[in-house]
């Protein structure tokens, strides 16, 4: 079955096939809907930790927020180790949710019932912020939120091109580039309205953009592939087409895949973590006698992420019109050499050090280097799930996706602890060799598992 046999509602050959960029109408809308709730989710990211440690927890605010007690009691922790740990949960269980949203969306709902039940999950979560009571309320419905909408969302890009189409690829670069606008906006807007303002102008602003977007959603209809919500003849059409051999091949492939691609984005994950605190002590970070905050280098990598992925989107395009484009796997090895690459900069800067702080030309290597790494990997092995994933299971199959980046969270927070144990070098070593055993499993996918994998008619 083609992709356009399986969504007769949008025609993808004649109607919107090149109405953006090149690429279906329908890539527009949902680029710019993610953008919206990544917007969301950065703000979260960029506001939770500074807003419970300079604010919620203290003893004149903690008592109001409803069940904080029973958690301090949970962990046994206070003030900023407790702010850390619900940090921690928070950002590991937005990345396990999906597989649930996925199989709501494949077994019940549907995408598109799911995911705008998810957008009102995460604009509640956003409004509830603005109540110090319902922390823990909001935090709970934030996580539910981007369970049910963020591999629901992903896996209708994947189906707006036939299996053939090397466009794939490239619509989920454009996919990620809406994304890392987000990762460098929502610090600059809502981190400056939570900080300079009030923490609740930063909460309340990603709501209203989560708003925006999901009115968006509504209005792209016309132009996403059909919903796959399951009519009253599901259960009888699944037991005339069951899955197939080649279909339990595929999703025992992906499973594979899952601590693959986690360890390959350890070195890209860790910067959210022992980089930063590296980065406080021993990065030259005045200039004119000013002090940049040290959180100033993630929107540094964002405006690199930015960058590298419009322009190897460009080269792939140029190279094109040339010669054959690499296939998802050919793009994942050549980025886990960058990656490499990207760690030995981190190495050399460590290496190097000598009695003062680091100058910033190591660093900002590592962040280009890093950046070509992840535009080649991270958009690229979403699309590879996605042509892999029997359509019946296309959600779920992007929630497991997501299942790297909790396992990578989950690596990362234990890797950090050796930070101040290790000497720094070695550090920084151990993450370029994480990056090796990405590079040598991907290219075993592709020489021994890539064609029995693809095959047969996706």
């Amino acid at each position: 079955m083609t992709i356009a046999e399986a969504t007769p509602e949008i025609d993808l050959t004649d109607r919107s096939d090149r109405a953006f960029l090149g690429h279906p109408k329908g890539l527009g809308y949902l680029a710019f809907v993610e953008g919206c709730e990544r917007f969301s989710y950065y703000s979260m990211q960029t506001l939770l930790v500074l807003y419970m440690v300079k604010y919620l927890l203290l003893p004149e605010n903690a008592a109001g927020v409803i069940g904080l007690d029973w958690m301090k009691s949970w962990y046994g922790l206070d003030g900023q180790p407790l702010a850390s740990k619900l940090f921690g949960d928070y950002t590991s269980l937005v990345y396990l949710t999906p597989i649930a949203g996925g199989f709501i969306a494949d077994r019940w709902l549907g995408r598109r019932a799911t995911l705008i039940l998810g957008g009102l999950f995460m604009t509640l979560g956003h409004f509830l912020m603005a109540f110090e009571g319902s922390f823990l309320f909001a935090l709970m419905a934030l996580i539910v939120g981007v369970g049910l909408f963020k591999g629901n969302i992903a896996s209708q890009v994947g189906e707006l091109y036939k299996p053939e189409d090397l466009r794939r690829a490239m619509a989920f670069q454009i996919f990620y580039i809406a994304i890392n606008v987000s990762v460098i906006a929502a610090p600059l807007v809502a981190g400056t309205l939570g900080e300079r303002v009030g923490w609740h102008w930063g909460f309340g602003t990603a709501g209203i953009v989560m708003v925006i977007g999901l009115i968006l959603y509504i209005m792209a209809g016309p132009w996403l592939p059909a919903d796959n919500r399951p009519d009253k003849g599901a259960k009888a059409s699944a037991a005339k087409e069951p899955l197939t051999r080649q279909d339990w091949l595929r999703i025992v492939a992906v499973i594979a895949l899952v601590p693959i691609l986690a360890v390959a984005l350890l070195t890209n994950q860790q910067i959210f973590n022992a980089y930063l605190v590296w980065a406080d002590t021993q990065f030259q970070l005045t200039f004119f006698g000013q002090t940049l905050p040290t959180s100033w280098m993630i929107t540094i990598d964002a405006i690199a992420s930015f960058s590298m992925l419009a322009a190897v989107a460009a080269f792939y395009v140029w190279y094109g019109k040339r010669r054959q484009e690499p296939d998802e796997l050919g793009k994942m090895i050549i980025g886990s050499f960058f990656t490499i690459g990207g760690g030995l900069c981190l190495y050399m800067a460590a290496a190097t050090q000598g009695d003062g702080k680091i100058g910033l030309f190591w660093p900002l290597m590592f962040h280009i280097f890093n950046s070509i790494g992840f535009a080649h990997i991270l958009p690229v092995s979403l699309a590879f799930f996605t042509k892999l994933a029997p359509r019946a299971l296309n959600a779920t199959i992007i929630g497991i996706y997501y299942l790297s980046f909790f396992a990578a969270n989950k690596i990362v927070g234990e890797v950090g602890t050796w930070y101040e144990t290790m000497a720094t070098p070695t550090f920084w070593l151990f993450h370029v060799g994480t990056a090796a055993v990405g590079l040598v499993a991907f290219v075993i996918f592709k020489l021994f598992l890539a064609k029995r994998l693809l095959g047969s008619a996706h």
